[in-house]
């Protein structure tokens, strides 16, 4: 059977943010079932059509990563109700043909979608926009189960560090259902 590579991509570039934790977490839970791998994005530039073709050495890396993998498993934080704009350029970028023979590259490739925020709502209307963004991609998303952890700092430790509790069984569900998922798919 082939092995299942998972590419997590975090909406925060802040080292140890929360979504970043999160994502390290479900690198835990999945363990030896999959590749998984964060995707280093900080040097993509803003998006724009004076250096598009050919594309800046960082964005044809990040395109590359994302062929090679089976699967995608987004972590976003909220940011004023929305996504945050790092990771709508990310998938600006993203979403451009290659070139006139190779189309945008998430068309079809399966999606997953969790979130950690401080507040009390959770990520879930930041998901939501993301939903519509790369369902209008083509991303084969997973819809259900979703992961939205509201008020972090409950599951916070007293060095800054995410320590799930009452959140935990939620993500191992995640974690569990997307390689289902994905495994229907390969």
């Amino acid at each position: 059977m082939k092995t299942i590579k998972i590419l997590a991509i975090v909406g925060s570039l802040r080292r140890d943010s929360f979504n970043r934790q999160l994502a390290l977490e479900a690198k835990e839970v999945i363990g030896s079932r999959a590749i998984f791998k964060l995707l280093e994005y900080q040097d993509i530039p803003l998006l724009n059509q004076d250096i598009e073709y050919p594309a800046p050495e960082s964005v044809k890396r990040v395109r590359d990563e994302v062929k090679s993998a089976d699967g995608i498993w987004f972590f976003t934080p909220e940011y004023n109700h929305f996504f945050t704009g790092v990771l709508k350029n990310l998938i600006d970028w993203l979403s451009r043909p290659i070139s006139d023979e190779e189309p945008q590259i998430l068309a079809g490739k399966p999606a997953a979608i969790s979130g950690i925020s401080p507040n009390m709502g959770g990520t879930g209307l930041a998901q939501d926009h993301l939903v519509t963004l790369i369902s209008f991609l083509d991303m084969d998303v997973m819809n259900v189960p979703r992961l939205t952890i509201p008020n972090a700092m409950e599951q916070i430790d007293n060095q800054g560090k995410l320590t799930l509790k009452s959140s935990y069984p939620y993500l191992e569900r995640q974690a569990d259902a997307f390689i289902s998922f994905l495994q229907g798919r390969l």
